[in-house]
């Protein structure tokens, strides 16, 4: 079983045709090897386990606290509140007339079961205000509505807001390090496979792309960044679909370079190829991007927007943490780029594209794999950072950070300091042994 959740979670995209059986059976002990190597760290596996708990509770939390039943016999009817909360959500449906704007404790059902931890973070019990000790005296109707791990000064259960809190916590660290690997991984790869040699391009594909690339950005972004600005200000669903429509300018502007370009091929001097140093341009732009500070990236543009958003928290991470898997991917594809099956591919007839999505990038993801789940715990700590500044997420978004961040109201209320501190560094702590392990297993030198 342990074999299949490592193989299966950091071996997704191997894939190999069947003219490369030798190659595949190659890597299929190279895999096998990873993995053993991978079982003999005790911390890694354990770490992984732990991790798949916390996947399970961020999956759960709704069913693991919450104020809604997550069953109840009401006048008769069977319903699951829990469950329907989540196609209203969607909108795909309403609630019922009787459970509009109610407070679901107070109904009286004819029997119901609640989640073990009956509140939302949001949710204040005015009974325990003012920071209320987890071994302290409560004001409780019952056991059953006991704050185990406390109240902060609202009266909201922090038990609560540490269940949910690991849902947003490894939302940010997957999202935004999903949208760093697309773009990483896609960067990295044209620039180790072409280099500043392979690709070649018509000088007249050359100065049509350049010359519509500049017009494209400014009719795409500069023209447009009153509309840009305005909808970041107002939500981050307009900003996406304002830097979608953006995107969409961009793209149209580079099709109708290449398509005038075609007749302009037909001049003799300007049918001639060249070498485009895609390996030095990209470099450059990697350079360029690393100098770019992310925790103040983030502070300017929350100072900008009317409705902060852990979307946006999200996006900036992803997009300004794309570096370091694009250097890494990079030195693969340039190791990778000669080998024999690549060759054999090319020689086949196998265009470009193919040979970089079908072969040259399944073999260079392991190496990426340990940039990734650094990754994630550095996007963990950034949402943390943010969420105690106050920065970043809605004031209504309860996080670690923000629970961390009320323990500088109340000095007295440790427990608002401890415990989200220790699911931080928890958590920090399990991607970095995960990635170590990771390193490890890497390692040529335990290959056998």
């Amino acid at each position: 079983m342990m074999r299949f959740l490592i193989r299966f979670i950091f071996f997704p995209f191997y894939k190999r045709d069947q003219v490369m059986v030798s190659s595949h059976q190659g890597s299929s002990l190279f895999r096998e090897n990873i993995r053993r190597q991978f079982s003999k760290n005790r911390l890694g596996v354990f770490s992984l386990r732990f991790l798949y708990g916390f996947i399970m509770v961020a999956l759960l939390a709704d069913f693991l606290a919450n104020e809604k039943p997550l069953i109840a016999k009401y006048q008769g009817s069977l319903y699951f509140p829990v469950l329907r909360s989540y196609a209203v959500n969607l909108g795909w449906a309403q609630w019922q007339k009787d459970f509009q704007h109610v407070e679901w404790a107070k109904i009286p059902y004819e029997w119901s079961v609640f989640p073990p931890v009956p509140y939302l973070p949001q949710n204040m019990d005015r009974n325990n205000v003012h920071s209320v000790s987890p071994f302290g005296e409560q004001n409780l109707l019952s056991l059953r509505w006991r704050h185990w791990f406390g109240t902060d000064e609202l009266g909201r259960d922090i038990l609560s807001g540490m269940i949910h809190g690991t849902r947003i916590a490894l939302t940010v660290g997957l999202v935004s390090m999903g949208i760093a690997s697309l773009f990483g991984i896609f960067i990295g790869a044209v620039s180790g496979y072409f280099g500043d040699e392979r690709l070649k391009l018509s000088r007249a594909s050359v100065f049509m792309n350049v010359l519509f690339f500049v017009m494209g950005f400014f009719w795409a972004f500069i023209a447009r960044s009153y509309e840009i600005s305005d909808a970041l200000a107002i939500s981050f669903g307009k900003f996406f679909l304002q830097i979608l429509f953006s995107v969409l300018l961009m793209v149209g502007a580079l099709l109708a370079g290449n398509l005038l370009a075609l007749p302009l091929k037909l001049i003799p001097i300007l049918k001639k190829r060249i070498a485009i140093p895609v390996d030095l341009i990209i470099s450059r732009f990697i350079e360029v991007m690393i100098s770019v500070p992310v925790l103040f990236l983030i502070i300017s543009i929350s100072a900008i927007v009317a409705h902060p958003s852990i979307y946006i928290v999200m996006t900036i991470i992803g997009l300004t943490s794309w570096t370091g898997i694009a250097r890494f991917i990079r030195a693969e594809m340039l190791r990778i780029r000669s080998l024999e099956y690549i060759e054999a591919a090319r020689a086949l007839g196998y265009s470009e594209g193919r040979v970089i999505l079908r072969h040259a990038i399944p073999n260079a993801l392991s190496p990426v794999l340990i940039t990734i789940a650094f990754g994630i715990a550095a996007a963990i700590m950034i949402e943390s950072t943010l969420s105690f500044l106050g920065v970043g997420v809605s004031p209504e978004t309860v996080t670690w950070g923000s629970l961390l961040a009320e323990a500088r109201q109340s000095p007295s209320a440790w427990w608002l300091a401890i415990l989200p501190g220790t699911a931080i560094f928890v958590t920090v702590t399990i991607f970095n042994l995960i990635g170590e392990a990771l390193t490890d297993a890497l390692d040529p030198k335990l290959k056998k």
